[in-house]
């Protein structure tokens, strides 16, 4: 091979992001492709050798030596064969020299539009080795075009889409913006790889707490549990296992510096920053803030099969003051609705009038002695809280028992309250 062909070939690499190895195999496959054309058929075994310091290649016939040949596509007599090699053996395979004076032009062609698919090829395989182990992780990204129902990025020299429904709602795209992503999956497909992106999934904000937190990153604060509604709120649940570290104050950072960079980043989505514990009821107290909890009873604490084959989720029946009610619902039921996710529990929200009603019904339905309590003096924990033990019926009482909420989903057009909370 010629200095010339070695530095075309390098040129190749740099652009299309392949190696060496690889287009020399896809010019041995092309100049093999085009002596089939013009000299030989499809059933010939034919080898191409690029010999350093030779300006043509060398093309090797290559058949097998028999006694008696059926096939002179891939045999050779032993007789002719020891004319060629005169050590050569029942068995042994034979190389012999075939290469052409010159091409012609439609084997020429050939051999040039096997190069570029076979150059096409491996780019594409290439680009799926470099991603395929970089699932689950954040990306850079530069916008390249905005049309209505996706943004075309480059990432890393590739082009990628993201479509409308993986944008966080209300962002701004403008060509040369750059953004961060969350890689989810990598597919080969007939078409080559493909980069399943988003910007709406949940771990994105935790790939971000994990980039700017360096609590997080080392696994003193340990991430337990996200809920999100992209574009406008989420819910982070974290455990600190160094007991020197709070890990809100980790996460929220001096004048609240880091958890503002991570909401700059997810275009100022609010981030509330909550301690995990693993008492469901302090769990589910925490998640619905800013509202104020007043009670909180377990329902179901599992997930069963019931006898019908039904699934029963983990429920729980949350009791809050009335002035409270709007806020622990949220602006179209959001907060409720980021609690159910964070805390892995069904809620039911209830006023907290309706506790000893409800109580009551619970136990009627669950075969335990009435609770002896009115409304004006329910027993509640030193927390606020109150956890009934046992695993019962998730349904809520039925309508038309006095003072009991039988509604299982919240108001959603309940007014907006608690807009002025903090958000850390």
């Amino acid at each position: 091979m010629k200095a010339s062909f070695l530095a075309a070939i390098n040129q190749i690499c740099s652009e299309k992001n392949v190696k060496p190895d690889q287009v020399i195999e896809a010019v041995k496959q092309a100049i093999a492709t085009a002596y089939r054309k013009d000299f030989g058929n499809k059933e010939q075994e034919i080898r191409v050798e690029l010999e350093e310091g030779r300006d043509m290649p060398s093309i090797l016939l290559v058949k097998e030596v028999v006694e008696n040949v059926e096939n002179d596509n891939f045999e050779i007599s032993i007789k002719d064969a020891k004319k060629i090699k005169p050590d050569s053996d029942v068995g042994d395979e034979i190389a012999i020299d075939v290469t052409p004076l010159e091409y012609g032009r439609i084997a020429t062609q050939a051999a040039k539009q096997v190069i570029l698919q076979k150059l096409q090829e491996a780019e594409k395989q290439s680009l799926y080795e470099m991603f395929k182990d970089r699932e689950e992780e954040l990306l850079t990204a530069t916008v390249t075009k905005v049309d209505p129902n996706w943004v075309t990025l480059e990432i890393e020299g590739m082009t990628v889409s993201l479509p409308w429904r993986e944008q966080i709602p209300g962002e701004h795209y403008y060509t040369g913006k750059r953004i961060r992503v969350y890689l989810d999956k990598v597919e080969l497909t007939g078409k080559g790889p493909q980069l399943r992106i988003s910007r709406t999934h949940q771990n994105l904000v935790k790939k971000l707490l994990e980039l700017e937190i360096p609590e997080v990153r080392n696994g003193d604060v340990e991430i337990k549990g996200i809920a999100r509604d992209a574009g406008f709120r989420s819910k982070v649940a974290v455990k600190s296992n160094d007991p020197r570290i709070d890990p809100i104050g980790a996460c929220v950072g001096q004048k609240g510096v880091r958890i503002q960079a991570v909401m700059e980043e997810i275009n100022g989505e609010r981030v509330d920053m909550i301690e995990w514990s693993d008492d469901p009821i302090k769990l589910i107290s925490l998640a619905l803030q800013p509202a104020a909890i007043s009670a909180v009873i377990i329902v179901n604490n599992e997930e069963r099969i019931d006898d019908q084959g039904r699934k029963v989720k983990k429920r729980a029946a949350v009791f809050v003051e009335e002035a409270q009610r709007p806020m622990a619902i949220g602006k179209k039921g959001q907060n409720i609705r980021l609690a159910t996710q964070l805390s892995g529990f069904e809620l039911d929200m209830y006023n907290y009038a309706e506790l000893p009603a409800f109580k009551a019904k619970l136990a009627e339905l669950r075969g335990e002695p009435m609770p002896e309590m009115t409304a004006e003096q329910p027993s509640t924990a030193a927390d606020g809280t109150e956890h009934i033990p046992g695993v019962g019926d998730p349904m809520p009482p039925p309508s038309g028992e006095p003072g009991v909420n039988d509604s299982l989903s919240p108001d959603v057009d309940q007014p907006v309250a608690g807009e002025g909370a903090q958000a850390v």
